[in-house]
């Protein structure tokens, strides 16, 4: 039998099985008035169709902790009490499949006031309703897009603040589990990398300086955060740069820095920091990431990229590289990926009564 079918315990919190959804954003929620930021019955049919096909933890997408922290106007918010409330409705239903609801809490920094991808994705001027993103430094994303502005010492803790409001409101929302966002070169992970961290104070320069912003969200949510749920950590373990960026090495430096805090598994992804890299994408091609965390700190950690075969994801907990797996483009495809891995692969996933003489 297969361990993608066991059960994982995170501090108090039992997750049915190691087959996860990773955040994957909708672009879908309102983008102004009143409801902005919050989750629609698309939300709700999206997550519900993965918690039935017997995904054992749903990792809702990221969800900014500030307005101006969303990657377009149609992300979801976690910054006012209305999204909190709307947010149980997603909850309560992925809780009676039996399956953990999770969120992954964000701010996109430079990356941030863009079109959908289906809309081309570019920047959105403030004349076209967008807003100036920010950022550790002045530096561009690339050629495209718009100057960031420099965050203050201030500003940077008052991020802080909202993630660990953001973290709370979590909370009330019904989640058991909450992913600190560090990766794909949003905020967080603009400022771990040297590529686009150019800072010379406390924020900036060394290795300690640059993690400083991270951890300090860490701490920050680790604090409201209930002692026996669990905390996750999303990272792009490399720039894919072949100097000048964050590393594989960085990250398993990292990894031990987050454990002292409080984070119980590390999700090891990559890229997304710097434009126009070369990444050699294949089948499971960040796993050796995860990997690495795993087996040279002793963090658990979840593998994530191009895990599209039940036998491929088997093997990657069998050889001990990962904890679980996390499936994004291939939930999509197919939102009872679990149940279908389960029948190949001779395991059990909860199936809904209604769905039972299937």
């Amino acid at each position: 039998m297969t361990s993608l079918f066991e059960p994982l315990t995170l501090r108090s919190l039992t997750i049915p099985n190691r087959i996860w959804m990773a955040p994957m954003c909708q672009y879908s929620a309102p983008a102004t008035g009143p409801t902005a930021g919050r989750p629609t019955d698309w939300h709700l049919q999206h997550y519900g169709a993965r918690a039935a096909g017997g995904a054992g933890l749903i990792l809702l997408e990221a969800t900014a902790v500030a307005p101006e922290g969303r990657i377009s106007p149609w992300d979801l918010g976690l910054w006012n009490d209305g999204q909190t409330a709307a947010l149980r409705r997603i909850t309560s239903f992925l809780t009676s499949q039996g399956t953990v609801p999770g969120i992954q809490l964000a701010h996109a920094g430079r990356k941030a006031s863009c079109e959908a991808p289906w809309r081309g994705g570019k920047a959105i001027s403030a004349a076209d309703g967008g807003w100036q993103p920010v950022g550790p430094s002045p530096v561009p994303f690339d050629a495209a897009s718009p100057v960031p502005h420099e965050l203050t010492v201030d500003e940077i803790q008052g991020v802080v603040r909202q993630f660990a409001e953001a973290a709370r409101r979590s909370l009330e929302a019904g989640f058991e589990v909450v992913e600190v966002h560090g990766a794909h070169g949003y905020l967080i992970g603009e400022f771990l990398s040297p590529h686009s961290n150019h800072r010379t104070d406390a924020y900036g320069g060394s290795f300690e300086n640059r993690v400083r912003f991270a951890l300090e969200v860490v701490d920050a949510v680790r604090a409201v955060w209930p002692e026996e749920k669990p905390l996750l950590f999303r990272v792009s373990a490399t720039d894919w740069l072949d100097e000048g960026g964050w590393t594989a090495d960085d990250t398993v430096r990292l990894a031990p820095l987050l454990q002292e805090r409080g984070v119980d598994l590390l999700d090891a992804s990559t890229g997304g920091n710097a434009a126009g890299v070369s990444i050699p994408v294949g089948p499971g091609y960040q796993v050796p990431f995860a990997a690495r965390v795993r087996n040279e700190t002793g963090l658990p950690s979840a593998a994530v990229g191009l895990l599209t075969d039940p036998e491929q994801a088997a093997k990657v907990l069998a050889n001990g590289e990962a904890d679980a797996v996390l499936l994004g483009r291939e939930l999509l495809r197919d939102a009872h990926w679990p149940r279908r891995a389960a029948r190949e692969l001779g395991g059990t996933v909860r199936v809904p009564q209604q769905y039972g003489r299937s």
